[in-house]
C-alpha cells in the first residue's frame, strides 16, 4: 500500500525541487528496505530451527532430504543477507517475523494433528510451499527496490537467494504432485 505525504508549502521545499523529493523519497524506501531486510533475516532464522522438525516428521526419504538440503540453503540465504547489509555500509536490526512465526506454528500444528497419517507429506508440503511464497514475495521485492536504488551488488544477492526460494518451491511441487498428493488420497 503505498503512502503519499501532503505536499509541504514551505519556501524550502518549494526550492528543493525534485532531486530533494527524489531524496527523501530514496532514504523512506532505503529504511522500509532495511526494516524488511531485519524481517527476512529473523524469518530465515526461524526456518533454520523448523526445518530439522519437518525432516523429521517427513515419511516420504526424497522429502526429508529436501528438507534437509533446504536447510543448507537457509544458512547461506542468512549469510548473504549479511553481506547485503554489509555491501549498504549498514548492520541488520534485529525484528520478530511474525508473519514466519505464524507459518511455522501451522506446520508444527500438522504434524500433530496428521502424525500417523498418510496425508502428512501432503500437509508438509503445504505448509512448507506457504513459508516459501512467503520469501519469494519478501526477495522478490526486496530485490526491486534494490536495484530501483541502485545497490547492484545487494541486487545480484538477493537474486541469488530468490532463484533458490523458487526452486525449493519446484522441488515441492515435484514431490507432491509424484508422490504424496496420491498417498493422502489413497487413504
Amino acid at each position: 500500500m503505498a503512502v503519499r505525504r501532503a505536499k509541504r508549502s514551505t519556501t524550502n521545499d518549494r526550492n528543493r525541487g525534485e532531486s530533494g523529493e527524489q531524496n527523501e523519497m530514496n532514504t523512506e524506501l532505503h529504511q522500509l528496505f532495511l526494516e524488511e531486510l531485519a524481517d527476512i533475516y529473523n524469518a530465515e532464522q526461524q526456518v533454520t530451527k523448523a526445518l530439522p522438525k519437518l525432516a523429521k516428521a517427513a515419511q516420504n526419504p526424497e522429502l526429508r532430504e529436501a528438507f534437509e538440503s533446504h536447510l543448507e540453503e537457509t544458512q547461506n540465504h542468512i549469510s548473504r543477507l549479511d553481506q547485503v547489509a554489509k555491501s549498504l555500509g549498514e548492520s541488520i536490526k534485529r525484528k520478530k517475523c511474525a508473519a514466519m512465526e505464524g507459518l511455522i506454528e501451522e506446520g508444527e500444528e500438522i504434524i500433530d494433528e496428521l502424525e500417523d497419517s498418510a496425508a502428512l507429506n501432503a500437509g508438509l508440503i503445504l505448509a512448507a510451499q506457504k513459508v516459501e511464497h512467503y520469501e519469494i514475495a519478501s526477495y522478490g521485492g526486496l530485490r526491486a527496490w534494490a536495484q530501483l536504488m541502485g545497490h547492484d551488488e545487494a541486487v545480484d544477492l538477493l537474486q541469488e537467494t530468490l532463484d533458490e526460494e523458487k526452486a525449493a518451491d519446484e522441488k515441492l511441487n515435484h514431490i507432491a504432485e509424484n508422490f504424496a498428493n496420491e498417498e493422502a488420497r489413497q487413504e
